[in-house]
């Protein structure tokens, strides 16, 4: 066989690598352990962070726009200026906490990646409940700093826009959530880790430009959830009857397109099932051998 004729896979299998063991899914030491709480904090704090700023960049926009005030198309950030919002800050927020807590900041995100056993049920749980009361908190300060345009402007909360039925809204948390989560297991997959540990932003900023992408699809159709702890903290403090009647939409279509993203990276990318198939297999032949 030439060098040419070597596979990507051929080529990088003598680099510093190793494929990290499933996460048991009841890891009950981890409680003991200083390392968790602080992952936990990491991520209340990230998510408290990235909807503060989130949040009033979209009150921002609809002041800045409401022709009753003075406003106008031009002199507002536009959509684009809201997803670079989103998608800014969680390149960033990645960035400084993945040595910490990974970087989940998205329980839809944490999901998935315990669906595929790399982090445990307690460490699951623990992170969505400090996101989903980080979400709360950020949402919090900006009614807190910015109360009068907040209640004007619909407090930044996910809602089906007018003219799209169920089915388009949750088809479209489905798709934007499997792009996420599906970009965050292929930023962070060990193999790209070991061939790319030269380049230490590569996981954060495709992390971030798929959730840049995904708003720019998707914000006129549900204002862009793919991100269940978003979606509750904007509910909870604007606590408004269609935000809430809405609201499951921003929990069942995160939660299923990062399952399916799970499946499709470890399942048919990874060849997970093939792998323990394969493994079976050998550890029968020993038996009968």
């Amino acid at each position: 066989m030439t060098t040419s004729e070597l596979t990507e896979e051929d080529s990088f299998s003598g680099k510093d690598y190793q494929e990290p063991p499933p996460v048991k899914i009841f890891e009950a030491r981890e409680l003991g352990k200083w390392s968790f709480y602080r992952a936990v904090i990491a991520e209340f704090i990230a998510t408290l962070l990235f909807l503060y700023v989130t949040v009033l960049t979209v009150i921002g926009f609809k002041s800045q726009t409401d022709a009753q005030s003075g406003g106008g198309a031009c002199a507002s950030v536009g959509l684009l200026g809201i997803s670079w919002a989103f998608g800014g800050m969680i390149f960033i927020l990645v960035y400084c906490t993945a040595g910490i807590s990974g970087g989940h900041i998205n329980p839809a995100v944490t999901f998935g990646l315990f669906l595929a056993s790399k982090v445990s049920l307690v460490r699951a749980i623990s992170y969505m409940v400090a996101q989903c009361l980080g979400a709360t908190c950020g949402v919090g300060l900006v009614k807190l700093f910015q109360s009068t345009y907040y209640n004007r402007y619909g407090g930044g909360a996910n809602v089906l826009a007018d003219g799209y039925n169920v089915g388009v809204g949750v088809a479209a948390e489905i798709i934007g959530t499997f792009v996420l989560v599906y970009t965050v297991f292929s930023a962070t997959d060990p193999k790209r880790n070991a061939r790319d540990s030269h380049i230490p932003v590569l996981a954060p900023l495709p992390i971030g430009f798929s959730v840049f992408m995904v708003h720019l699809a998707t914000i006129p159709i549900t204002g862009t959830g793919i991100n269940p702890a978003r979606s509750f903290g904007a509910a909870v403090v604007y606590n408004n009857q269609k935000a809430w009647d809405d609201h499951w939409i921003f929990w069942v279509g995160p939660f299923v397109g990062a399952a399916i993203a799970a499946f499709y990276h470890q399942f048919v990318l990874r060849a997970g099932a093939m792998k323990a198939y394969g493994s079976v297999r050998s550890q029968l032949h020993e038996l009968h051998a």
